[in-house]
């Protein structure tokens, strides 16, 4: 088996660190750095520290919740190693965007008992194999993307006058004529193809190893996600899923409540401030650098009439304390792993 070739990967990586460096660019370009810094001066520290322990507790959770999916995969997994594969995880993904989804696959794989017997071809598969644990990430995911949409749904009925044309002026108008095509045309073509793939994979699975290998990753997969509805109680899952939401709520409130200019807003605001940051998180750049500055930042200005700068610290204080609280977090989770092999 030859080398596997790297360039695809550095070359993905350098476009999607070229974007992150352009959006930060271009959302830094007219501060002044003196104002910056006397703003992050002023700043109520003790609060960004419960917004970084909200952050702990969040990643707690989210560790607590994955593991009740993965328990009828294996019961020998530990909340212990949940919360650490999560860690990783996100640590992963300031190296590559959206990595890390991946990489905590496959420590929880690594690290599930064996099965008792050995395949046909004498290899030793693991309870959780790696298919199967994908399929329960899918599936936190989907909640995870169904949850802010609930929210966002809110938000925008109750509130459309104020957060309505946020969302349709500023990110999916701009989308659509940067595409010079529908969005709802784009969707409907993609669910299209994905359909057609479906059905040509499952009708020639016994006739070739490619379809037959598909399949069996799909199987594994639907294992994964329809595993929610073994798990025993069902009900810690979706108390853990509010109790995770709950956690980045009081993380947006906590950096609002931190500057003086800010603490005037409400817990809606802090929740709209919340959704508009997660989708700065999904832009696919590293550590979502950039991407949830100029969001964040233009959700400020653009609704409140807040000055840019003053939009930009907060941004700047959102998005660095919740990195710091990753790298510190993912960093104590691998030493924490390492001594434990060892």
């Amino acid at each position: 088996m030859g080398k596997k070739d790297y360039s695809t990967d550095i070359i993905k990586y350098l476009l999607s660190a070229a974007v992150a460096c352009f959006l930060l660019y271009f959302t830094f370009k007219g501060v002044k750095w003196d104002d910056f810094l006397n703003g992050l001066r002023n700043c109520r520290w003790g609060y960004i520290l419960l917004s970084m322990a909200a952050g702990i507790a969040a990643f707690w959770f989210r560790g607590v919740r994955w593991r009740e999916i993965l328990l009828p995969i294996d019961n020998g997994i530990s909340r212990r190693t949940t919360f650490n594969a999560v860690n990783i995880g996100y640590i992963a993904n300031f190296v590559f965007p959206r990595i890390g989804e991946f990489v905590r696959c496959g420590f929880i794989t690594r690290n599930s008992s064996p099965l008792q017997h050995a395949d046909e071809d004498g290899i030793q598969k693991k309870k959780a194999s790696y298919d199967k644990v994908l399929g329960t990430v899918v599936l936190e995911r989907s909640w995870d993307m169904l949850t802010m949409l609930v929210f966002l749904v809110a938000l925008l009925v109750f509130k459309w006058k104020e957060f309505g044309t946020f969302f349709v002026e500023k990110m999916w108008q701009p989308f659509e004529e940067s595409l010079n095509f529908s969005l709802w045309w784009l969707l409907a073509g993609l669910l299209a193809l994905t359909a057609g793939a479906i059905y040509i994979i499952y009708v020639t699975r016994d006739r070739y190893s490619f379809s037959r290998t598909v399949a069996s990753i799909c199987k594994g997969l639907l294992q994964g996600i329809f595993s929610c509805l073994k798990m025993k109680s069902k009900w810690k899952f979706f108390f853990h899923t509010l109790l995770i939401w709950l956690m980045y709520w009081t993380m947006s409130a906590a950096t609002m409540s931190a500057m003086p200019g800010l603490d005037g807003l409400g817990p809606v605001d802090a929740l709209f401030l919340m959704i508009a940051g997660s989708f700065g998180w999904l832009v696919p750049v590293p550590g979502g650098f950039g991407a949830f500055h100029f969001i964040v930042s233009l959700a400020l200005s653009t609704i409140y009439g807040i000055p840019f700068e003053m939009g930009i610290i907060f941004a700047t204080l959102s998005h660095e304390s919740q990195a710091i609280t990753m790298a510190v977090c993912g960093g104590i989770s691998y030493l924490d792993e390492m001594f434990r092999k060892n």
